[in-house]
C-alpha cells in the first residue's frame, strides 16, 4: 500500500508536471517537457504512475495535437493557428524536434511502455468526449435501444459504451489509456482537415486558370513533385502511424498465418490480445477517417438482419467527407494491402479465398457476428473495401463546384493507387523503414523484386474481390469528369486518361473485366438456380450484392450537376451500349474536352490535343473499334457548337413520362455558384418546382396537338344582356376566360417546347444588388419628400 504522504507528493509533482507540458510552446520548451514526462515515468512504477494519468496525461494529449484552444502568447492571428507539438515541429521542418517527440510517443518509448503496464493494471478509464466520434456514432448514443445496436453491430464500441452515471440517460465511450491515445491519434487530422475546410477556398472560373495541387497530388499526372511528397519521412505524424501500424498491426495477417481458419487450428501459444488490438486499430481509423459523416456506416445485409435502420439520411444529407484525410488514408491503405502482396506470391494462391465464405458473401453478412468474422478470413482488405469505396464515391457526388477540390485531387490518387496494389511494394516504405530504424528488406520484399510489377493471374483474386472499383466507380468518375470539366480540361483529361490506362494496362485485366460485366448482364448469372457457378459465375452473386450494399443511397442527385439516369447504379454500365453506357459518355467527354482545350489555345495546346489522342486509342482499345465517330444519329458538328448548358440538357427528356422524369443534371438545380445567394437559390427552386408540379410543366406534351381544340356549345335559350350589373359580369368573365386561355396557352407551349417555370435567375447576387438599390433609393427618395 502507498503511503498516504508518498501519493500526495506523486500528486503534487504530477499537477506541477502538468502545468510544465501545458506551458510549453516554443521547441526547447517541447523538448524540456519531454525529457520532463520521460523523467517522471521512469522514477514511478505501474502502479505508481496514477495521478500521472489521471492528471498529466490529459495536458500532454492536448498539447501533442493541439486541441485546446489556448493561443501562443507571442503568436500573431494566423489562418490556421496550430500550437500542438506535432505541428510546431512539422512547421518547423526541425528534425531534432521532431525526433524528441517521436521518441517519447514511439510504441518502444517509455510513455507507451509505461500505458501497457497501466493498462494491464486496470488502474486508469477515460471517457471520450461524444462530440469528438464519428458523426453517426453521437447519434446512437442518445439512447439505449440505439447504443445496443451500436454494441452488437460495430466491433469498435463492443464493451466500451456506458451509461453516464451523471446524467443517467446520456451514454458515454469508456477507453482504457492506450484506446483513449489512439482515438485522439484519429481524430487529429479529421479536426485539422474540419478547421481548413471551414476555410472555402473559392475557384475563380477562368480560362486560364490551372489547378496545379491535382497535378502535383495524382501520380503519374506529372513529372513535379511537391516538396511533401519527396520527404514523407520528415512528416512526423506519418511517421507515427506508419510505426504504429509496424508495430500494432501485422502485415502478415491470419491469411497467412497457420491458424486462420478455425479455433482448433489457432497455436497453443497464440495472444488473442494481439489480433484484438489490430483490429482495435484498423476499426479506429477506418471510422474516423472513412466512415465518420457517412449516412449509411454498416453494411446494409448486416442491418436487415439485424433489423436496424439508420435514419441519418436526412440528418447527414450529401455531406462530402473531411477533407485533407488524402496522406494519412493512403499510407494506411497502402500497408494494410501489403498483406496482399505478400499473399499475391504465387499463381497458385489466386483462388484462394472463396466467395461463398467471404464477407461480402450473403451467408456471412446475415449474421449478428458477420463483423467478427472478418479475421477469420485472412486478409485486411476485406474490412476496408466498403468505407473505401464509399468514401472516394462520396468525395466524387458531393465535390461543390465552387470549393476547394483538395479533397476530390486526394480521393482519386487515393483510388488509382488501390486500382494498382501490384504496384505497391515494400521498397515504398524504405525510408521510413530506414529512418525509424526498421528492416528495410525481408523475404516478402526480396520475392517482390524478382517480379515485374504489373497485373498477373495471381491478382484475379483482389480484382473480383474490388470488382466495383474497376467498374461502377469509373462510371460515377466519368459522371464527376464531366462537372468539372470546364474546370480544368488539361487534368480531368489527364485524369480520365490515367484511370482507362490502369483499365488497358494489361490485356489479361481487360479481358477478365470484361468477361465478368458479360456474365453480369448474362440471364444465366441472373438465374442463378439455373446455372453452375464456376469459375467467374460464382463471383457474381457477391458483385451483385456489394452494388447494392456499397452504393446505398449514393447516386448522382438532382444538386450535383449530373446527367446520368436516375437507377443506373443499381446496374454494371461500363461496356453498355445504350446513351448511359461508358462508351458513349466517354466519347461525348472527348467531344466537350476537345472543345474545351480548343477555346484555351495556350502553349500546351499541341500537347493536349495528343494526349486526347492517346486517350481515344485506349478508348478504342478498351471498348474495341473506332471512339472517334459521332455518337448516332447526331452530327460532330453540332456537339462541337452546342454549349455546356445544352450538352447537360437530360437527352431522354422528349422520351419520358412526367413520372419518370427526375431532371437529372437539370441546370435549374446546378450546385450553387459564387454569384448566387444560397439560401435563396434553394428558396427559388423549391417555388419553382412547385409551380411546375401545379400547373403540370413535369409532363411532357408531345400528344398536345392531337386533341381538337375546345369549344363552347351555345344554348338555345339564351337571354339578351340587359342592365349595367350583367353587362360587368359578362365583361369580367370575358376577361378572365381570356387570361385563363391565354395562361392555358402558354402552359402548352412550354410544354410542347420543354420549358418550365426557373425562378433561380431571381437568386443572382446582381439581380438582389439591384432591388436593394432601387429599394433604398426610393426609400431615401420617401423621406426627403418628407
Amino acid at each position: 500500500m502507498i503511503p498516504q504522504s508518498y501519493a500526495t507528493d506523486t500528486q503534487a509533482k504530477a499537477t506541477e508536471l502538468a502545468s510544465t507540458v501545458a506551458a510549453a510552446f516554443s521547441p526547447l520548451q517541447i523538448a524540456s517537457a519531454c525529457t520532463a514526462v520521460e523523467s517522471f515515468l521512469r522514477k514511478h512504477s505501474p502502479d505508481q504512475q496514477r495521478w500521472f494519468f489521471s492528471i498529466t496525461f490529459p495536458a500532454l494529449i492536448c498539447r501533442i495535437f493541439g486541441f485546446d484552444d489556448t493561443p501562443h502568447p507571442s503568436a500573431t492571428t494566423k489562418r490556421h493557428p496550430s500550437n500542438g507539438w506535432i505541428d510546431v515541429a512539422t512547421s518547423g521542418s526541425d528534425s531534432e524536434l521532431s525526433g524528441r517527440i517521436f521518441s517519447l510517443l514511439s510504441p518502444n518509448g517509455l510513455l507507451l511502455s509505461s500505458i501497457s503496464g497501466v493498462d494491464r493494471l486496470s488502474l486508469v478509464k477515460y471517457v471520450f468526449p461524444n462530440e469528438r466520434l464519428p458523426e453517426w456514432v453521437r447519434y446512437m448514443l442518445r439512447n439505449e435501444k440505439d447504443c445496443q445496436v451500436l454494441t452488437d453491430l460495430c466491433p469498435l464500441f463492443r464493451n466500451r459504451i456506458k451509461e453516464n452515471p451523471i446524467k443517467g440517460s446520456a451514454y458515454q465511450v469508456q477507453l482504457n489509456v492506450l484506446e483513449y491515445y489512439l482515438f485522439w491519434f484519429a481524430y487529429y487530422p479529421v479536426c485539422r482537415g474540419n478547421s481548413e475546410g471551414s476555410e472555402t477556398v473559392k475557384v475563380q472560373r477562368t480560362k486560364m486558370f490551372r489547378l496545379e495541387n491535382w497535378s502535383y497530388s495524382i501520380p503519374g499526372l506529372s513529372s513535379i513533385k511537391r516538396e511533401a511528397e519527396k520527404k514523407t519521412e520528415g512528416d512526423l505524424y506519418l511517421r507515427l502511424l506508419y510505426v504504429y501500424l509496424h508495430s500494432f498491426v501485422p502485415s502478415q495477417d491470419l491469411y497467412v498465418q497457420p491458424y486462420r481458419s478455425s479455433l482448433l487450428h489457432y497455436s497453443p501459444g497464440y495472444d488473442s490480445s494481439v489480433m484484438e488490438r489490430a483490429e482495435f486499430v484498423i476499426n479506429t481509423m477506418i471510422h474516423f477517417w472513412l466512415v465518420d459523416s457517412d449516412f449509411s456506416p454498416l453494411s446494409t445485409g448486416l442491418c436487415k438482419a439485424n433489423g436496424v435502420i439508420f435514419p441519418f439520411r436526412s440528418v447527414l444529407g450529401e455531406t462530402p467527407p473531411t477533407s485533407g484525410l488524402g496522406d494519412v488514408i493512403n499510407v494506411f491503405i497502402k500497408y494494410l494491402n501489403l498483406s496482399s502482396v505478400v499473399a499475391m506470391d504465387g499463381p497458385d494462391k489466386a483462388d484462394v479465398r472463396s466467395p461463398a465464405w467471404r464477407v461480402g458473401s450473403y451467408d456471412v453478412a446475415n449474421t449478428r457476428d458477420a463483423a467478427l468474422s472478418i479475421n477469420s478470413i485472412g486478409s485486411w482488405n476485406l474490412m476496408i473495401q466498403r468505407p473505401l469505396y464509399r468514401f472516394i464515391l462520396r468525395t466524387f457526388l458531393f465535390c461543390p463546384v465552387e470549393s476547394s477540390i483538395k479533397n476530390a485531387s486526394q480521393a482519386f490518387a487515393l483510388w488509382v493507387s488501390y486500382m494498382e496494389p501490384w504496384s505497391i511494394s515494400f521498397e515504398e516504405f524504405a525510408d521510413l523503414n530506414e529512418t525509424l530504424g526498421l528492416p528495410t528488406v525481408s523475404s516478402a520484399n526480396s520475392a517482390n523484386k524478382a517480379s515485374t510489377p504489373g497485373y498477373t493471374s495471381s491478382w484475379q483474386g483482389f480484382v473480383l474481390d474490388n470488382y466495383l472499383f474497376y467498374s461502377s466507380l469509373v462510371m460515377h468518375f466519368i459522371g464527376f469528369a464531366h462537372k468539372f470539366l470546364h474546370t480544368d480540361a488539361e487534368i480531368i483529361v489527364q485524369m480520365v486518361a490515367k484511370v482507362i490506362n490502369i483499365l488497358t494496362s494489361s490485356v489479361e485485366l481487360m479481358d477478365l473485366i470484361k468477361n465478368v460485366n458479360t456474365i453480369f448482364h448474362s440471364k444465366a448469372a441472373a438465374e442463378p438456380s439455373k446455372s453452375m457457378l464456376t469459375g467467374l459465375n460464382r463471383y457474381i452473386p457477391t458483385i451483385r450484392q456489394q452494388l447494392q450494399d456499397w452504393e446505398d443511397g449514393l447516386c448522382e442527385s438532382d444538386a450535383d450537376g449530373s446527367f446520368l439516369l436516375e437507377n443506373w447504379n443499381k446496374d454494371l454500365r461500363l461496356f453498355a451500349d445504350g446513351e448511359d453506357g461508358g462508351q458513349q459518355l466517354l466519347q461525348l467527354f472527348l467531344l466537350r474536352a476537345e472543345s474545351e482545350l480548343q477555346s484555351i489555345s495556350g502553349n500546351n495546346l499541341s500537347q493536349n490535343l495528343q494526349c486526347l489522342d492517346s486517350l481515344k486509342a485506349q478508348l478504342s482499345q478498351l471498348f474495341g473499334g473506332s471512339i472517334s465517330k459521332s455518337p448516332p444519329g447526331t452530327p460532330q458538328l453540332r456537339h462541337q457548337q452546342q454549349s455546356r448548358e445544352e450538352i447537360f440538357k437530360p437527352r431522354s427528356f422528349g422520351s419520358q413520362t412526367g413520372a419518370e422524369i427526375k431532371y437529372r443534371g437539370d441546370w435549374m438545380k446546378r450546385p450553387v455558384s459564387s454569384d448566387e445567394i444560397a439560401w435563396l437559390a434553394s428558396v427559388l427552386v423549391s417555388i419553382s418546382g412547385w409551380l411546375n408540379e401545379k400547373v403540370g410543366l413535369n409532363q411532357v406534351g408531345l400528344n398536345q396537338g392531337a386533341s381538337g381544340w375546345s369549344y363552347l356549345e351555345v344554348l338555345s335559350d339564351v337571354k339578351n344582356v340587359q342592365g349595367t350589373k350583367e353587362t360587368l359580369k359578362v365583361v369580367l368573365s370575358s376577361f378572365l376566360s381570356w387570361v385563363l386561355w391565354l395562361g392555358e396557352a402558354g402552359v402548352q407551349l412550354m410544354r410542347r417546347h420543354g420549358l418550365r417555370v426557373n425562378l433561380r435567375m431571381l437568386a443572382s447576387k446582381k439581380i438582389v444588388a439591384m432591388v436593394l438599390v432601387f429599394t433604398m433609393f426610393n426609400l431615401l427618395k420617401r423621406a426627403f419628400a418628407l
